[in-house]
């Protein structure tokens, strides 16, 4: 393989990471990207061998990575051990893709775990252990597990920054019938990773900004866990995308055990901003079949599915093609997606 340029800067500038492998010379045409969800260790996993034959560069975790759901670092560690060593993902390692990612509540370590979770530094380094995050990386000494990479494709770039949506997220009240209430006030990233983020976007020189999290941004009609249950924080994210103007933003999360694409205009921004929701690598929400949501665009789907991003130069352009795609060589969705410039 011919080795190219991955990560741009160098690591500690504006808190990226240098990526770990190389990729083969096509990426100079075409950057690939998957991402995916909701993984438990002790089912039946049947993408990873799809997932390896798109040949990505780049594996993105979005969350519920294991269900790990203990406060025992011994018990993580196993259920992490088992998925790290699971034949269709250690193929998908060894042949050369990069695994990056951020987490969820369950690998947090409790379901609906917000920034009052006790044991939120322990099992922040034992994600990063799984991830084989370098001991020496500052993210194993920062709270919280965010982080952001950079990627080229051609002349062009494309910048994935990882949220943390746990560590430092206020508490929401769900009721007995299973519904989370909004936090008219709370906040779902913290200070210290607000600044963050807005160092990560502004004056950017990335073509493209991926925005991960483990919970949707942008759908508010359901009553599961989402940024619209943090209104505050939510306008705050769409503010910062007005106030900064990133090129070419593109939002991805998991969770919801649902695959869908959805589109919103944001005042401000010359193109509309998609989410990209892949969740259900393992077990998807098959019953739910007609969740309402206004924003989107192509359907709900309800089968087992990752997403791939496919990013090709194009002259001045950098052009990307998202897909929900599942076993066999299935195609759920393909949206081919004009990037803000």
């Amino acid at each position: 393989m011919k080795t190219i340029l991955l990560c741009l800067l160098a690591a500690g500038l504006l808190g990226e990471q240098p990526a770990a492998r190389a990729q083969s010379a096509a990426s100079a045409s075409e950057l690939r990207i998957a991402f995916g969800s909701c993984n438990r260790h002790d089912l039946p996993q049947p993408l990873w061998d799809d997932i390896a034959q798109d040949k990505p560069a780049v594996w993105v975790w979005l969350g519920d990575n294991i269900y790990g759901d203990s406060d025992n670092p011994q018990v993580l560690r196993a259920k992490y051990d088992a998925q790290f060593n699971q034949p269709g993902y250690r193929h998908l390692r060894e042949q050369g893709t990069q695994v990056i990612g951020t987490w969820d509540d369950h690998d947090y370590g409790r379901n609906d775990g917000d920034k009052n979770y006790p044991f939120k530094a322990q099992n922040q380094q034992i994600a990063l252990d799984f991830l084989q995050e370098p001991q020496n990386s500052t993210r194993r000494k920062q709270e919280g597990i965010y982080t952001s990479y950079a990627y080229a494709v051609g002349k062009k770039k494309v910048k994935v920054i990882l949220l943390d949506d746990r560590y430092f997220q206020d508490p929401l009240f769900r009721d007995s019938a299973l519904v989370y209430h909004p936090n008219p006030t709370g906040d779902v990233l913290g200070e210290a990773q607000w600044a963050w983020l807005r160092q990560q976007l502004a004056g950017s020189d990335a073509d493209a900004h991926i925005i991960a999290s483990g919970i949707q941004f942008l759908p508010y009609q359901h009553r599961f866990e989402k940024w619209a249950n943090f209104p505050v924080a939510r306008q705050r994210l769409l503010t910062l995308l007005k106030d900064t103007r990133p090129k070419g933003v593109l939002l991805i999360s998991g969770d919801r055990h649902i695959g869908e694409v959805s589109r919103v205009p944001v005042p401000g921004l010359k193109k509309p901003v998609y989410e990209i929701t892949s969740s259900g690598l393992t077990h998807p929400a098959t019953h739910n079949t007609s969740e309402p949501n206004q924003y989107r665009v192509g359907p709900l789907v309800n089968q087992k599915h990752y997403a791939l991003f496919q990013f090709r130069p194009h002259g001045r352009q950098l052009r990307v093609t998202a897909s929900l795609r599942g076993d066999d060589g299935k195609v759920f969705y393909t949206e081919e997606i004009k990037l803000n410039r």
